[in-house]
């Protein structure tokens, strides 16, 4: 009954297993529902800024905005990685340091030197073990990111940009399509690429001035933009954890069916060895 009794622990192991991964796409569920929400409400203001800055920047203003400038050449630049503290979420973490991987390739084979960014534990993990030099690590953002967080990730890159020592800001994050579709994308924060069509300044009117808005925009539009990507971020993350741990789920159901299964097999065989043992006894004694 040896062999019986293995798969019985067995089978009370991957119960207890499947009971922590049912919990766990529980709670990645309920943490969706809340980082959608935040998504919803951040997309349109984050829209709204990202149009009004592109649509009434003009090279008029680089003097007065370094923000705005446009480089002739890129010779070197920074990647921000978005990446989660934590890990059970299937292929997140692993996409996302993939792009980055590609992106700092293209960028090498182009001449360009760059400075990597980091947000998150496991893409810090990462870099480290290969060595790879790492320019910041920022950790423990939470579920919950906030503007302010946003504002002092992405302070130290503007004004680095804006001192000329970076010629691109490129920030690779995780796109929120639905709970099913959370593809790696990179986006081209700075330099500041005008919409198709850009008109000049003079031919809106404005109050207060141009000089005004973009003072008081430009922060804005870095820290939103950056905002966005993190709460996309949070929300791809806890749907790429709820889609693990639900598989996690249905495959431990499946081992426990092929467990019963077996342990079914072992008991009955050793029901049917006890009641030949008992009938060749009696058997003996007539």
């Amino acid at each position: 009954m040896a062999g019986a009794r293995d798969v019985k622990r067995r089978i009370k192991s991957v119960e207890n297993t499947r009971q922590i991964t049912r919990t766990m796409e529980l709670v990645a569920t309920s943490k969706l529902k809340k980082a959608t929400d935040r998504v919803r409400a951040a997309r349109p203001y984050g829209d709204s800024v990202v149009s009004i800055v592109e649509k009434i920047c003009s090279p008029d203003f680089v003097e007065k905005f370094p923000l705005l400038r446009k480089p002739t050449e890129c010779n070197k630049a920074a990647v921000l990685l978005l990446t989660a503290d934590r890990g059970l979420a299937g292929g997140f973490n692993a996409n996302l340091i993939k792009e980055t991987n590609n992106l700092l390739a293209n960028l090498k084979e182009s001449g360009t030197d760059t400075n990597l960014h980091i947000v998150g534990k496991k893409g810090i993990a990462y870099f480290r073990f290969r060595d790879y030099p790492i320019a910041s690590e920022v950790v423990d953002v939470g579920d919950s990111p906030s503007a302010k967080t946003a504002g002092n990730i992405i302070a130290p890159l503007g004004e680095d940009f804006s001192s000329g020592e970076i010629d691109a800001v490129y920030v690779v994050s995780s796109e929120f399509r639905s709970a099913m579709s959370t593809p790696p994308t990179v986006l081209n924060l700075l330099p500041i690429e005008p919409t198709d069509g850009n008109h000049k300044s003079d031919e809106f009117i404005l109050t207060p001035t141009a000089e005004i808005i973009l003072q008081t925009l430009l922060p804005l539009y870095l820290r939103n933009t950056l905002y966005r990507a993190l709460v996309e971020n949070v929300a791809a993350e806890q749907g790429a954890r709820r889609t693990a741990m639900k598989n996690a789920t249905d495959n431990a159901g499946d081992v426990l069916e092929h467990l019963t299964r077996t342990y079914n097999r072992a008991r009955q065989g050793q029901i049917t060895q006890e009641i030949a043992e008992i009938v060749g006894g009696a058997a003996a004694l007539e």
